[in-house]
């Protein structure tokens, strides 16, 4: 997708995703064959369920309808969430992962994994899991200090009411 066209797609259609009380996280628009799919990614901070997620598809729809931002042609338009092991770009991803565990690339090189406890303008509290029975540790992360930061999924964690139970 040109960047043009993403730009006119996100100035056509944010204002709708804002006005349903979430955020435009993405725009793709990607070609299946002959077909093309518009992808349009949402969230908030307390999740968008499926009724929202219908609700904003639906105006999505019928604005995308009355403009000729698509231009010609058939497409399909998706509307989801972020999925589970999103990526972390912007402040409010990093705050929407707080007691999430995410998988950190440093901007010196190397990796961390930790669960991210506190969230502020300059960066991060981490607790760095302990190693072979040792205990968790406490680290500050700078936001200067992440290359790539992406949630990881945890089949195994307790909930935090099983653990103070």
């Amino acid at each position: 997708m040109s960047t043009t066209q993403s730009e006119r797609l996100r100035e056509l259609l944010e204002p709708l995703v804002t006005s349903q009380g979430l955020d435009l996280e993405e725009i793709a628009v990607d070609s299946v064959g002959r077909k093309r799919v518009l992808r349009v990614v949402v969230d908030s901070d307390t999740g968008a369920d499926l009724d929202q997620i219908a609700d904003v598809s639906r105006a999505l729809s019928a604005k995308l309808d009355e403009s000729d931002a698509m231009g010609a042609g058939e497409y399909t338009l998706e509307v989801g969430t972020p999925g589970a092991e999103r990526l972390l770009k912007e402040h409010r991803h990093y705050v929407r992962a707080v007691d999430r565990l995410v998988k950190f690339q440093l901007t010196e090189g190397g990796e961390l994994v930790a669960r991210i406890l506190k969230v502020d303008d300059d960066g991060l509290d981490l607790e760095v899991p302990g190693v072979k029975g040792r205990k968790a540790t406490a680290r500050r992360l700078g936001f200067s200090e992440v290359d790539k930061a992406r949630v990881q999924v945890e089949f195994s964690r307790k909930d935090k009411n099983e653990e103070e139970a």
